[in-house]
């Protein structure tokens, strides 16, 4: 009997690792998606060569419709929801760029995974919402925490009290997308901006994500501390140094993370 098709799949290309989520028809992120994907994240976490993630969905449908409601009422919730929200947090706290690409709705769940990530780029035509209160329940992998966070207080409750979904255009009005781009042109302004970010010095990329979210979560002070610090520590890395001699030598600088 052949084995199943894996849930999750990587490909490294170019140091850049693309994740795709294959879990049809609408990639739901069932118990052993949430397994795959914190098991693909600890891997990519020790692999240097991956320099910026990208995060995507088989098919055009659907980037991901959410929670596998059916298979959770079989499942232990509580567990469930704290796999969910770890997962995610693990993502969101990730030390290299990571980028969300909708080529398909994100509903539930499958938005709040897009919104753990650093950069959400969404195809024309592409919907996205918590729509978890015409169920009767919330939001329970971030959705109440990561939306306001990004598109306000009000435009968050509105979204998730009245569980209406948001166009791809919307969403980039709101600030909740980056960029909304044809759907033929997704895939390759994706790349060409994940080629970017792997160009960049990794140090000095992951030293500043800690610290602009150390400061979103403790305050400007405690953020301007971290800040300072964290540009003490970068100043004195070989990428800093490449960096200055690329800049005398008018040459494009090679960095390599150390």
């Amino acid at each position: 009997m052949p084995e199943a098709a894996p849930l999750v799949t990587v490909r490294l290309d170019l140091q850049v690792a693309w994740l795709t989520i294959d879990n049809p028809p609408a990639n739901a992120l069932s118990a052993a998606v949430l397994e795959a994907l914190g098991s693909e994240l600890d891997t990519l976490a020790h692999d240097q060569d991956a320099r910026v993630l990208v995060i995507t969905g088989a098919g055009s449908q659907f980037f991901s419709a959410g929670a596998d409601l059916k298979g959770a009422l079989a499942l232990d919730l509580p567990a469930y929801l704290a796999a969910g929200q770890d997962i995610l947090s693990r993502l969101a706290a990730f030390s290299r760029p990571t980028i969300a690409m909708l080529q398909g709705t994100a509903l539930g769940g499958g938005l709040e995974l897009a919104m753990a990530c650093d950069i959400r780029l969404a195809a024309e035509g592409v919907s996205l919402g918590q729509p978890e209160t015409n169920l009767g329940i919330i939001p329970g992998w971030g959705g109440t925490q990561r939306l306001a966070r990004l598109v306000g207080r009000s435009r968050a409750l509105e979204m998730i009290m009245t569980g209406e979904t948001v166009s791809a255009l919307q969403a980039e009005s709101f600030g909740l997308v980056n960029r909304t781009l044809p759907a033929d042109a997704l895939v390759a302004y994706t790349r060409n901006l994940a080629g970017r970010l792997s160009r960049q010095p990794p140090i000095a990329l992951a030293e500043a994500k800690a610290a602009l979210d150390h400061g979103l979560k403790e305050g400007l002070a405690a953020g301007l501390a971290a800040e300072r610090a964290a540009m003490l520590r970068v100043i004195g890395s070989d990428d800093a140094r490449e960096g200055l001699l690329a800049f005398l030598e008018k040459r494009r600088p090679r960095f390599h993370g150390r």
